[in-house]
């Protein structure tokens, strides 16, 4: 498609510079390698420009070209450092709104410039709370979802709430940040068996998961095996050992806690015991679903829609898992979310994520892989770990297996 006239007066340097800043807001929103890479080729070439992305969890590099010039003269690369991407739904709809009106036009590069750059201000004191208090509503929801007694409910939530404020002193002290899922974690098996030890007995290591549930990195490992299986080998790689990185963290901070537990003599009481009604994990669910629209940093007008895709996928996987078995249900479920994810960016025009993300969040294999680690530590046992590893990657397979097929269902509209 022609340049946008409005923007056909404007020089190499100010398309280069939007397509630069533009990439560095969807790399920080959380957007996987070969979705980020595809939409920055589409609004370049749009804008009049060749553009060659490479992405990784940590940068990007990006080579320009102006085809109206001879080949090799003003071409330019970037070289751009940056932190791992978090999801953030509303910003990556408002990023994905500006680059449709720079590109259609009803706004110059300047505005867009100006208008991407007013997507770093900081979140109100009033959303930072709210975020870190979704953190124990999250913890609580899971554990509900798996019909834990009510103490393992409340110990959870409690857990979290803990948990979301360190997540908030973090941000202002990058050397907590570093150790930051350690000492959740440390936290979290701390308050379990001081639970267990003084109150009553616990389901020790589940009520632990839950509490945990927000810092586990199964998005990550989806993300990371979903871009290896695009040829994205670097970025993939990369981000799937960040991702065991995390899950290290998590069990060190979780074993140390155990062992502090042994020095003192502490004697926590463990069960396994799930007694709570089916209707408990019904009631839960919209806990949970409200729970990640807030985590994700999504828009007030989109809450009933991520709500709504997070108990979708939650539902067609639960169900579909009773009929069939986990895996077919997790695959039907990702099959069917992906594939009204990308129906929905082509037909409203927004990013297929705002069902996507909020559609597989509850199928991720976070817990089952901090499951298996902590299994492997507790008992030294290997065979334990190798079912906890299959487990995972069964998991991995069927999300796979569902993006995959729904983006061939129904394909994207500019890969976000």
């Amino acid at each position: 498609m022609s340049q946008p006239s409005r923007n056909g007066t404007h020089d190499y340097a100010a398309r280069l510079a939007f397509v630069v800043e533009l990439g560095g807001h969807l790399h920080a929103y959380g957007t996987t390698a070969q979705r980020l890479e595809g939409a920055l080729k589409a609004v370049a070439s749009r804008l009049g420009l060749g553009c060659e992305p490479w992405s990784n969890p940590t940068g990007l590099i990006l080579s320009f070209s102006d085809p109206a010039r001879p080949p090799g003269e003003g071409d330019t690369t970037r070289v751009i450092r940056l932190p791992p991407g978090d999801t953030n739904l509303a910003r990556l709809c408002a990023a994905d709104r500006i680059a449709e009106d720079v590109m259609a036009g009803h706004m110059d590069l300047a505005e867009g410039h100006a208008a991407l750059r007013a997507l770093d201000r900081p979140p109100s004191a009033r959303a930072k709370v709210l975020h870190g208090v979704a953190f124990g509503l999250a913890s609580a929801a899971v554990a509900g979802l798996l019909r834990l007694p009510w103490l393992d409910v409340a110990t959870a939530g409690l857990t979290g709430l803990l948990i979301g404020g360190l997540d908030l002193l973090a941000q202002a002290r990058p050397q907590l940040r570093e150790a930051g899922d350690a000492v959740a974690a440390l936290v979290a098996a701390l308050v379990a068996v001081l639970v267990a030890s003084f109150v009553g007995p616990l389901n020790l290591n589940t009520v632990i998961i839950a509490s945990l549930i927000v810092l586990l990195p199964g998005m990550s490992l989806t993300n990371a095996v979903n871009e290896l299986t695009s040829q994205h080998l670097v970025s993939g790689t990369a981000r799937f050992a960040g991702a065991l990185a995390t899950v290290m963290k998590l069990t060190v901070g979780t074993i140390i806690a155990l062992y502090l537990s042994d020095l003192l003599h502490l004697a926590p009481q463990v069960r396994a015991s799930r007694p709570q009604p089916e209707l408990l994990e019904w009631l839960s669910l919209p806990v949970a679903a409200f729970s990640f629209a807030v985590l994700f940093r999504t828009a007030r007008r989109d809450y009933p829609l991520v709500m709504g895709a997070a108990i979708a996928g939650y539902l067609v996987s639960r169900l579909a898992g009773a009929e069939w078995g986990s895996p077919v249900g997790i695959f039907l479920s990702a099959l069917l979310l992906t594939a009204a994810g990308n129906a929905y960016s082509r037909w409203v025009k927004r990013p297929g994520a705002l069902v996507r993300v909020p559609g597989i969040i509850m199928l991720v294999p976070g817990s089952a892989s901090l499951r298996g680690v902590m299994t492997l530590v507790q008992q030294q046992d290997v065979a334990a770990g190798q079912n906890a590893a299959l487990t995972v990657l069964n998991i991995l397979l069927a999300l796979i297996a569902g993006l995959l097929f729904g983006s061939l269902l129904v394909s994207t509209r500019r890969n976000l």
